[in-house]
């Protein structure tokens, strides 16, 4: 079909309602409202980019933070661990000073005992010997001695005075 010289076929409809369909989407400000959208989309998507990098380098800090504080702690620890290690030198240094000090009082003890009972028995077996000796020789003065010699041994006796104090 002919209209104003123009031939009416599908493929002129088609363009004819292209172009409509163009046209009503400019005249509704389509265009302006897919490119608001946008701008708008953009603009999230530039902040959403914005906080991640702010998040980021807060995450950053936080972690040079922890990883300080974590040195800290581990130097703290080791300091600790240096300072138990010492200290526990040092007290079982003191307790084998005190152990070997108490071993030489203890030896001091037996030796003092072994010498106070060998003094004993050494006294007791005197004493014995002292008894026996007496007993003996009270054994022997009684059966030696009789009036004769008491008489002589008191004449000595009262010489013996007279020497002195005469």
């Amino acid at each position: 079909m002919e209209l104003f010289g123009i031939e009416i076929d599908a493929t002129f409809i088609a363009f004819v309602a292209f172009a409509a369909f163009f046209g009503i989407l400019i005249y509704l400000k389509v265009p302006a409202m897919i490119m608001k959208s946008l701008d708008d989309r953009s603009a999230s998507i530039a902040k959403e980019l914005h906080d991640a990098r702010r998040l980021r380098e807060e995450a950053e800090a936080l972690l040079a933070d922890y990883k300080s504080k974590a040195a800290a702690a581990d130097a703290e620890a080791k300091a600790i661990v240096d300072a138990a290690k010492e200290q526990a030198a040092a007290v079982a240094e003191e307790t084998r000073a005190s152990m070997t000090a108490a071993i030489k009082r203890r030896e001091q003890q037996a030796e003092d005992r072994i010498a106070a009972a060998e003094a004993k028995a050494a006294a007791e077996v005197r004493a014995a010997a002292a008894e026996e000796a007496i007993a003996a020789a009270e054994r022997l003065i009684r059966e030696r001695m009789n009036d004769s010699a008491q008489a002589a041994l008191v004449e000595e006796g009262v010489g013996e005075l007279k020497r002195k104090f005469g």
